[in-house]
C-alpha cells in the first residue's frame, strides 16, 4: 500500500513562513481528521501538498510512496493519485457537469464516449442522492453549498486515487447537507483510500469516524491522538493547545 509522507515541511507565501516544520504521515485505507484554528496554515498545507504554485517550499519533503513529488506540478500529483476537495469549488458557467468530470477521468483514467462515462456516473448517482438532472447543469452554477461538496465528493469515488485532502467539506453547510455530505464521504471511504479531512468542528465527527486526529497550530502539528482528541477540542477549544507550538 502506498505512503503519503510529509518530512519537517517549511512552506512560505510571498516571505512569509506559514508551515513552520511539518510532519505528518498517511497510509492508502487511514482516514485522519486534522483540525485547527483559523491562519493555523491548514488550507495552505492542502494547496502545498497539491503543488499550487504560489506556495514556495523553503525545505523539507512530500514523498508519495517513497518518491519526493514536492517539485511536481500539480496534473503530474494527480495522474499520481492525489486529489483536493477544495473549501470554495469554483463555478464555471458553461461547463457541463459530466464534461468537466468526463475530462478529468479521461486525463487521469482512459478515455471513454460520453455515453460510457454518463453510465458510470449514473451507477453512483443513487448513493449520492443526486437526481438525474444534475449531470446536465453547469459546474457548480446554482449549486447549493451541500451540493458543491457533494459534487466533489463524486469527483473522488469516480476518479478513485490513492490519496484525498478535504479542505475544510464541512464549512458553510446546514445540519442536514453536513449529514448528507458526511453520508458521502462515508460511501468512498476504503482500503485502498488515504484521506486528509481537514476541519475547524468537531461536528462532522460525529458522522465521519478518523482513526487519527491532529491539532495544528501555527503551521505545526502540536499533538495527535484518535477521536477522544478531537472531543476534547469540542469541550476546551484550542486555548490549551496554544502553548505547545
Amino acid at each position: 500500500m502506498a505512503t503519503l509522507e510529509i518530512k519537517d515541511l517549511h512552506v512560505s507565501v510571498e516571505g512569509k513562513e506559514i508551515i513552520k516544520g511539518l510532519d505528518l504521515t498517511i497510509n492508502q485505507g487511514e482516514l485522519h481528521a486534522l483540525m485547527g484554528p483559523n491562519g493555523s496554515g491548514k488550507t495552505s498545507l492542502a494547496m502545498t501538498i497539491m503543488g499550487h504554485p504560489k506556495y514556495k517550499i523553503d525545505s523539507g519533503e512530500i514523498l508519495f510512496d517513497g518518491q519526493n513529488i514536492s517539485t511536481l506540478s500539480p496534473d503530474k500529483r494527480a495522474r499520481l493519485g492525489l486529489f483536493l476537495a477544495m473549501q470554495y469549488p469554483t463555478e464555471i458557467p458553461g461547463v457541463q457537469y459530466t464534461t468537466f468530470l468526463r475530462a478529468a477521468y479521461s486525463a487521469l483514467k482512459e478515455k471513454v464516449s460520453v455515453m460510457e462515462f454518463k453510465d458510470i456516473l449514473k451507477e453512483h448517482l443513487d448513493a449520492f442522492k443526486f437526481p438525474a438532472e444534475f449531470l446536465d447543469r453547469s459546474l457548480n452554477e446554482g449549486f447549493s453549498g451541500g451540493e458543491k461538496k457533494r459534487a466533489e465528493i463524486l469527483q473522488l469515488k469516480i476518479l478513485k486515487p490513492k490519496f484525498a485532502v478535504l479542505d475544510e467539506t464541512d464549512s458553510g453547510l446546514d445540519i442536514d447537507a453536513l449529514k448528507n455530505v458526511a453520508e458521502s464521504i462515508n460511501e468512498v471511504a476504503n482500503n485502498e483510500l488515504g484521506m486528509l479531512l481537514i476541519t475547524h468542528y468537531q461536528r462532522i465527527l460525529n458522522y465521519v469516524h478518523p482513526q487519527f486526529v491532529h491539532v495544528m497550530i501555527d503551521g505545526k502539528i502540536v499533538k495527535s491522538g484518535g477521536e477522544e482528541l478531537a472531543k476534547e477540542l469540542e469541550e476546551k477549544g484550542y486555548e490549551n493547545f496554544l502553548a505547545m507550538q
